[in-house]
């Protein structure tokens, strides 16, 4: 099973690659960036699996860019709490 078909299965594996940059020593900055950036590719590059997916792929499509990194730095937040 891919860990995009499950909405808890995704979350588990963005925090622990958060944590695991983390540990590598990037900063927030640098962590917002790449959320950013893998915000952008999978709603661009990657067809949701799960309607919270969909939710998140449309919004990232109708946001402008200062949108995109609020939505990025939520889903930042969101595996944080995780």
């Amino acid at each position: 099973m891919s860990v995009l078909e499950n909405w808890d299965h995704w979350k588990s594996f963005l925090g622990d690659r958060l944590e695991s940059a983390q540990h590598d020593g990037l900063n927030e900055s640098v962590v917002s960036d790449v959320a950013f950036e893998v915000g952008d590719y999978l709603a661009n590059q990657v067809e949701p699996q799960n309607e919270q997916e969909r939710v998140l792929a449309d919004m990232w499509k109708v946001a402008d860019e200062s949108e995109q990194h609020a939505i990025a730095n939520m889903m930042v937040k969101l595996v944080q709490k995780h």
